[in-house]
């Protein structure tokens, strides 16, 4: 076989992780909606929380972590608000920009919703590994 051909057993971890990856996406987009938020309205809190450092974003930062346009992270943080997950306050150091953090109700929404997800990663612990590759000389890499 040549220098990275991939095998019938690498073929059946990379579609083993992909279902896993799609099982849990539609795990959490039926979860989140049946708490009343939409699956974007859900990453934007958890973008929020998990910020490092910080329990606010500015829209600039959220746009990089949600992997959205700028205006698009405008938009959905006008719904959130108006939703009463998010409030806006004004940036202590540029007044040309806000900072975004949660609502009291966007955080009691939030903890309820990201147990939901933390436990079902516990169940799909398997399916989800990240799959081990073996090399043509027999050495098995993890990455």
């Amino acid at each position: 076989m040549a220098e990275g051909e991939l095998t019938k057993r690498d073929f059946e971890a990379l579609a083993r992780f992909r279902f896993g990856i799609r099982r849990y996406l539609r795990f959490s987009e039926e979860t989140v909606r049946s708490h009343g938020v939409t699956p974007q309205h859900y990453q934007l809190m958890l973008a929020l929380k998990g910020f490092p450092g910080r329990d606010w974003a500015t829209v600039r930062e959220l746009a990089e972590r949600l992997q959205l346009r700028h205006h698009s992270v405008v938009e959905l943080v006008d719904r959130a608000q108006g939703q009463g997950l998010v409030e806006r306050s004004p940036h202590p150091d540029d007044a040309r920009s806000v900072r975004v953090l949660l609502s009291g109700e966007g955080e009691r929404i939030l903890g309820r919703l990201s147990a939901l997800h933390r436990n079902e990663l516990r169940r799909m612990d398997d399916v989800l590994a990240l799959p081990t590759w073996q090399d043509g000389d027999g050495a098995i890499d993890g990455r």
